[in-house]
């Protein structure tokens, strides 16, 4: 019996330890958006003081400060925490992009960090928009992998249907936390011969993931890349890297570059079903 008694003290000192085990580290590093070209970054405080335009009667502008301010809620809510935060605006003031590096109760270490991306803008070029990315430490390369538009116009409505839009994105976080995760252990376990690789570098100029101009450095990036990590085997991890460095430079086009880019390399390692693939 006494036996049994200590054996089951230890069980109970197990679970208990379990469950007030720490919180794993998490990896940070500053989120970047000084290596893209195109806007200038700015402090979160200066944010507010961007203007923003009339409304008409059929545009419904909205501030770039009520949707970070929105988004930084919206994560809050779902038990994120933001570790990182970056803000760019062009020099007009009219475009907009953030990043947000987030983190929750499930991180743990790893070598890549997920990211919020939102971007708005003033001089109706684009509608406001969340993207769930990643970002690679080591290099500081972003990826998208998913886009939700919050509004296809700014119409009257906007500022009423913000929360509950934003909170839909935000929702899918969870979902795509585990998908980023399978789609960069599979890239890593998936070899890629020279041949191979230089194939699929021309399948992907012809997606437009990548442009002519880019080219020459995807290539050079795959042969020789500049970080050693990225040196250790030839695989899709490789070249995923030595295109997100090379697209560096397009910050309002990287969201739409790196998921057709994603998706490219997705159907290569048999990610995606024949009906995606199609």
């Amino acid at each position: 019996m006494a036996a049994m008694h200590t054996k089951s003290m230890n069980n109970t000192a197990e679970i208990q330890a379990e469950r007030v085990a720490p919180r794993p580290r998490i990896t940070t590093r500053p989120v970047d958006l000084c290596l893209h070209a195109g806007a200038r970054r700015i402090d979160r405080e200066q944010l507010a003081l961007a203007p923003t335009p009339n409304r008409t009667a059929t545009w419904c502008p909205i501030s770039h400060d009520s949707l970070v301010k929105e988004a930084e809620a919206g994560l809050n809510r779902a038990g994120f925490s933001i570790v990182q935060q970056a803000n760019a605006l062009t020099e007009d003031a009219a475009r907009y992009f953030g990043l947000f590096q987030v983190a929750d109760l499930n991180t743990v270490e790893s070598d890549y960090a997920f990211v919020v991306g939102l971007r708005n803008s003033h001089d109706q070029r684009f509608p406001a928009a969340l993207c769930l990315g990643s970002q690679v430490f080591v290099c500081d390369n972003l990826a998208f992998s998913a886009e939700v538009k919050i509004a296809r116009r700014h119409t009257r409505y906007i500022e009423r249907d913000l929360p509950e839009v934003v909170g839909r994105a935000i929702g899918r976080l969870a979902d795509f936390r585990t998908d980023q995760s399978k789609r960069f252990d599979t890239y890593r376990n998936t070899e890629l011969g020279h041949e191979k690789a230089h194939d699929l570098i021309i399948k992907l100029l012809d997606g437009k993931a990548i442009t002519q101009t880019q080219l020459p450095d995807v290539l050079t990036e795959w042969r020789t890349p500049r970080h050693p990590e990225f040196a250790e085997g030839q695989n899709i991890w490789r070249l995923f890297n030595a295109c997100t460095e090379a697209v560096k430079g397009s910050l309002w086009k990287l969201p739409t570059r790196t998921q057709a880019l994603q998706g490219i390399l997705d159907g290569h390692c048999g990610l995606l079903s024949a009906a995606e693939r199609n």
